[in-house]
């Protein structure tokens, strides 16, 4: 595999991501993972990993660079992230601040640089791309695939928050613009995801130009998704692993 960080010239400012690919037999399809509230860390490095050994040019941007460098990790006894539930107030206010001045449409700003900057010389293939996202990335992955519905034809959106929301700007308002396949999956009990929202979003997206598939996990909590976090659920995780990338194979190949 061939990894480095890249830097990307966006309208404000110069945007770092790591890049994962295989080393033989490119140019391959690209899928743009979004982050979670948590910033980037090692844990999204590994899950770029393994979406290049399957050959894709995965890259995992860092979001928050108009606030500098942002990490956040705090980890139990056992080496596992603690959730955000599970942090004191002031804690919790030191993770979410970031994420709440990262807007919508300031991430569609970013993902249109990083579509102009795969077009010049990385081994990416044109056409059908994919996206994943975690928590706050499972709205933005909604966001791109209405924003960019001739590119992003392959989205997943994991744990995903505000997907139904007031703001003018809310995801759900573009469901008429998706193309392709979009694979949401939720945990059962997701103060963030309710299941009514769930129903919500199933109903607006019937009959929309797009193939719509969901996965609601028994026993699974906001964050399951996520390998080093102290809920992790891996059966939960597996059954959306083999979704996505059953889905990626019938679009971006």
């Amino acid at each position: 595999m061939n990894e480095r960080f890249v830097e990307i010239t966006t309208p404000s400012g110069g945007m770092q991501a790591f890049v994962t690919h295989p080393e033989q037999d490119g140019p391959f399809p690209l899928v743009i993972l979004y982050m979670d509230i948590w910033g980037l860390r090692e844990e999204l490095f590994e899950i770029a990993r393994r979406v290049g050994t399957v050959g894709y040019y995965c890259m995992v941007p860092d979001f928050y660079y108009r606030e500098g460098r942002v990490r956040h990790e705090f980890r139990d006894a056992q080496n596992r992230m603690i959730s955000l539930h599970a942090l004191d107030e002031a804690r919790q206010r030191q993770v979410t601040a970031p994420g709440r001045r990262l807007t919508n449409q300031m991430v569609v700003d970013d993902t249109g640089a990083i579509l102009d900057f795969v077009g010049r010389g990385e081994p990416v293939r044109p056409g059908g791309a994919g996206a994943i996202g975690y928590c706050m990335g499972g709205r933005h992955v909604l966001c791109v695939a209405g924003h960019f519905p001739e590119r992003i034809t392959a989205s997943a959106s994991l744990h995903g928050t505000r997907l139904i929301s007031d703001a003018p700007d809310s995801p759900h308002l573009l469901v008429k613009r998706f193309r392709g396949e979009l694979y949401c999956g939720f945990a059962e009990t997701d103060r963030s995801a309710p299941l009514s929202m769930v129903a919500e979003l199933g109903e607006l997206l019937r009959g929309c130009p797009v193939t719509y598939r969901r996965a609601i996990h028994a026993g699974a909590l906001h964050g399951y998704a996520l390998p080093n976090r102290d809920i992790f659920h891996p059966t939960a995780a597996a059954r959306d692993w083999e979704m996505i990338f059953a889905m990626f194979h019938r679009l971006t190949n």
